[in-house]
């Protein structure tokens, strides 16, 4: 993977990835993660064009501050890439915060979409998945090597079984820096108070964004275990649309991480929807 930059509307500049060749296919990662997200995943991805990015103030992009951390911002600068790339139109892959952002595009943006893949979230979000999330964003983990933090993994992670040893150590290495002073976030610190501020107060739904894809192939894949994406909103989702691919994959809580057995089967299924699509 070469990381490349772009300059988006504001002068910051954000990193990119793109690889294969294909249906286009914009990989948008979790809230606090990067482009590394989609490592595991990326080799079962046949005949597409694979895009990845580092939102703002994640991995490799500029620190803008907390204000433009939004996924209105975000969803922007998605579709900044795009005009960058001269891609018109593009299916997103979206692992959580970035099915949030795959939703509101395919409510202010639709032309722009081939399809959405949703990667452990919908309309609802869960206030326990939320609270987990509350508890780390923003702050340094205590762990001092790498080593460490992979080693006491498998009992942070509820919900996550059979996970072997070596993929906790690329997790760690894909999500922290090892420094001197002890593991360092990949991403600005200030994330965490647009976040917070996000989800105070009763939940927000956005069922009207997820009934927006409704012209588009949508792909669910659900953790069995997610604290953050329930049975009862996956059914839901699914009784919206019929015929919208589904896995539910086992031994996995938020998020999965696509390359598991059943997520290969229904990503697959999606792209070649995707692709059939496309030559209409």
């Amino acid at each position: 993977m070469t990381t490349k930059f772009f300059a988006a509307a504001d002068g910051a500049m954000l990193a990119y990835s793109v690889e294969g060749q294909g249906v286009p296919v914009l990989a948008l990662s979790g809230l606090t993660r990067n482009m590394r997200d989609f490592d595991y995943v990326a080799p079962h991805l046949r005949d597409v064009q694979l895009i990845r990015m580092d939102y703002r103030g994640r991995g490799q992009s500029a620190f803008t501050g907390a204000a433009s951390y939004t996924v209105l911002q975000e969803g922007a600068d998605a579709l900044a890439l795009l005009d960058h790339l001269g891609i018109k139109q593009a299916a997103i892959l979206g692992t959580s915060r970035g099915g949030l952002i795959a939703m509101y595009l395919g409510m202010v943006a639709q032309a722009r979409l081939l399809g959405v893949c949703l990667n452990d979230v919908g309309p609802k979000l869960e206030t326990a998945g939320l609270h987990h999330i509350f508890d780390y964003i923003g702050r340094q983990p205590a762990a001092k090597t790498y080593d460490d933090l992979a080693a006491k993994l498998p009992a942070l992670m509820a919900g996550f079984k059979n996970v072997p040893a070596s993929r906790w150590a690329q997790e760690v290495r894909n999500q922290y820096d090892e420094t001197p002073e002890g593991l360092r976030i990949k991403y600005d610190p200030a994330l965490r108070e647009p976040f917070l501020a996000a989800f105070q107060g009763d939940l927000p739904e956005a069922w009207p964004a997820f009934d927006a894809l409704q012209a588009l192939p949508v792909c669910l894949i659900r953790g069995e275990n997610s604290a953050l994406l329930s049975q009862a909103t996956a059914d839901e989702m699914r009784k919206r649309r019929p015929d919208m691919i589904f896995a539910q994959v086992p031994d996995r809580a938020h998020i999965p991480f696509l390359d598991e057995p059943a997520a290969v089967t229904a990503l697959k299924a999606w792209i070649d929807k995707l692709a059939y699509n496309n030559l209409r």
